[in-house]
């Protein structure tokens, strides 16, 4: 199998020599794959590829010649991890079942009853439709169905129907350095842009030195101006995680495209609606977190608003306190909001949600409403709208 894999990866365009492939074997034979797949293909690029412009065909090579026959090794060579056996035990309901399966009705019934479960259940459950656990039609635990309930222990979401999450929520930043797709995103900044000249005077002015130095009869006159600068100041309100997780590659191209056509660009992160909290670093966010009162002192009303979020939650992390799905806010998300547009009259939210799903969405339309129609979709024609409005 190792040589017919020597053989695709050069086929495939990988320079890939007999010395290296003995290397490969040698390390193999040291057991520093350890019957690892993931392991196994880190080495095996280390062994085998000298040029990281090859990464990209040693991947498809490694590809299409195992083939799922890595996974099928590891499973004969370890015991099946403790995690793989209970999310056996999933739920698989039909959609008629899960239409059965009734809410508690509403925000206070939901927090009232997890309370009352929090302080008479003594162990863990798995089923069933009342207790804290796994693969049932409770309200509250993992794995499971129901049409509104509180996510406790589970990785990543499943339905999107969790109106509140009990687990540390870490999220990436998003990548400046993104190229892909940015150009004509810049075209459709720089309509915001506005230049003046301000500071010391450090630019050659050509036109005004020859001007003077016809005037003054053929001596040279050199004169000086101000750096023109774009004084345009742009703060931008990123959401991450859940939802977004489908919107991360266009929402980095346009904060890269932001980044490098404004000079004044302050950008923070939120979870599904900005609280009394915002953070610049979702790597470092307990270090980098600013109130939102100290934010809206710290950047003045010259400032434009842009937020950047698909609008897509729970309804209740919009009207309701407590509703946030990872903390529990003494405000609802209306009331800090309303406080962002009454500071920064000029702003606008963009939405990558395809704008024809926003009346079927409950928190988009509500969303939609508090800015009074400034909400657009993230394209280059609601670009050109959302820079309107902002201009």
């Amino acid at each position: 199998m190792l040589v017919k894999f020597f053989l695709a990866l050069r086929d495939a365009g990988v320079p890939v020599t007999i010395p290296e492939f003995l290397t490969l074997l040698e390390a193999l034979r040291a057991g520093l794959a350890e019957a690892d797949a993931e392991r196994f293909y880190f080495l095996s690029r280390c062994c085998l590829v000298k040029d990281e412009r090859h990464f990209d065909r040693f991947d498809r090579a490694f590809a299409a010649h195992f083939n799922g026959v890595l996974e099928a090794f590891e499973l004969l060579a370890r015991d099946l991890p403790e995690d793989w056996l209970r999310k056996l035990a999933e739920g698989g309901l039909s959609e008629e079942e899960k239409a059965r399966v009734a809410a508690l009705g509403g925000w206070e019934a939901l927090m009232e009853a997890l309370r009352e479960r929090l302080a008479e259940q003594q162990g863990r459950h798995q089923g069933g439709s009342k207790w804290i656990g796994t693969a049932g039609t409770s309200p509250f635990g993992a794995y499971g169905y129901n049409p509104e309930g509180v996510r406790i222990g589970q990785d990543g979401s499943r339905q999107r129907r969790a109106v509140k999450v009990w687990d540390l929520r870490e999220f990436k930043n998003f990548d400046d350095g993104v190229e892909l797709g940015t150009r004509n995103m810049k075209l459709a900044l720089r309509r915001l842009r506005r230049f003046a000249r301000r500071g010391g005077a450090q630019e050659f002015a050509l036109a005004d030195t020859i001007d003077a130095t016809a005037r003054a009869g053929g001596w040279l006159d050199i004169k000086m101006v101000a750096e023109r600068r774009n004084i345009v100041k742009v703060l931008l309100l990123l959401d991450v995680g859940g939802s977004m997780d489908e919107h991360v590659r266009t929402s980095a191209e346009l904060f890269s495209a932001a980044r490098s056509e404004f000079k004044h660009l302050e950008q923070y992160y939120f979870h599904n609606f900005p609280y009394e909290r915002l953070w610049r670093d979702n790597r470092r966010r307990a270090g980098t977190e600013m109130g939102t009162f100290e934010l809206m002192r710290t950047y003045g009303r010259d400032y434009r608003l842009i937020i950047v979020g698909d609008a897509s939650m729970s309804p209740y992390e919009i009207t309701e306190a407590g509703g946030s799905v990872e903390h529990w806010n003494a405000e609802s998300g209306e009331t800090w909001l309303r406080r962002l547009l009454r500071t920064y009259e000029r702003h606008a939210w963009i939405n990558p949600q395809p704008e024809s799903s926003w009346r079927q969405t409950r928190s988009i339309a509500l969303t939609h409403e508090l800015l009074e129609g400034r909400m657009y979709p993230l394209s280059l024609a609601g670009l050109d709208e959302a820079i309107g409005a902002l201009s």
